[in-house]
C-alpha cells in the first residue's frame, strides 16, 4: 500500500502548503461554516469548475478561476472575516458558569431527552396505530431495533441518517425523525 499525505498532495499540485498556529484552522472552518463563505453560491460550484477548466497546472487554474469569478475570493473572506468577529465576541463573553451551564445542559438535559425521543415516538406510533409498543432489550439494541410496535421491530434514526453512508444491517421498519423549533417530525410510519 502506498500512501500520498496531504502536504505532498499540495506541495506536487500547488507548490508549498500553507502553515497557521495551532486551532487557527478549527476556528476558520467553524466560521465557514457559520457564514457560509465557500458554498456555490459565493465561490461557484467547485466541482463543477474543475471539470470545465481546459488547463493542467495550478497558475493556470488559478488565472482562470479568478477570470471567471473575481469577486468571489473577496465576497468568501468578508463573510468569514465577519463571523470571525462574532466568534471573538462569542469568546470573551465566555466564563466558567456558562461552561458549567452549557455542560450540564448537554449532559444532563439533551442527553436525556435526546435518548427518549425514541420511547416518545414509539408510543405516539402505537396510539395512531392501535397497537402496544415497547423498548428493546439490550441484547435488540445490539442488533438495531429500538423498540417494537405490536411485533414489528423499529430502528429510529435521525433524518440526516439518510445521507449518510453507513453499512449498518437495520432490522425491521425504520423511523426517521427531525427535531425542529416546535418538536419532532416522523416519517417512515407508513411502513409499520
Amino acid at each position: 500500500m502506498i500512501k500520498i499525505s496531504n502536504r505532498e498532495l499540495i506541495e506536487g499540485l500547488a507548490g508549498k502548503k500553507e502553515e497557521f498556529p495551532k486551532y487557527v484552522t478549527q476556528i476558520l472552518n467553524l466560521a465557514n461554516q457559520n457564514a457560509q463563505g465557500t458554498r456555490p453560491k459565493v465561490v461557484g460550484q467547485l466541482s463543477d469548475l474543475i471539470q470545465q477548466f481546459p488547463g493542467k497546472t495550478y497558475e493556470e487554474w488559478k488565472e482562470w478561476y479568478l477570470a471567471k469569478h473575481p469577486d468571489a475570493i473577496g465576497d468568501a473572506i468578508g463573510r468569514i472575516s465577519n463571523m470571525v468577529d462574532n466568534l471573538k465576541t462569542a469568546l470573551v463573553s465566555i466564563d466558567q458558569g456558562m461552561i458549567e451551564r452549557w455542560v450540564r445542559e448537554l449532559v444532563l438535559e439533551k442527553t436525556f431527552i435526546g435518548l427518549r425521543f425514541q420511547e416518545s415516538i414509539l408510543k405516539k406510533l402505537s396510539e395512531i396505530k392501535g397497537l402496544p409498543y415497547r423498548l428493546s432489550t439490550p441484547e435488540e439494541e445490539s442488533h438495531g431495533v429500538d423498540g417494537f410496535i405490536g411485533d414489528t421491530p423499529v430502528s429510529i434514526k435521525p433524518v440526516t441518517y439518510k445521507t449518510k453512508n453507513l453499512q449498518e444491517n437495520l432490522v425491521g421498519t425504520i423511523i426517521y425523525y427531525e427535531k425542529t423549533d416546535d418538536g419532532l417530525v416522523i416519517d417512515g410510519a407508513d411502513e409499520l
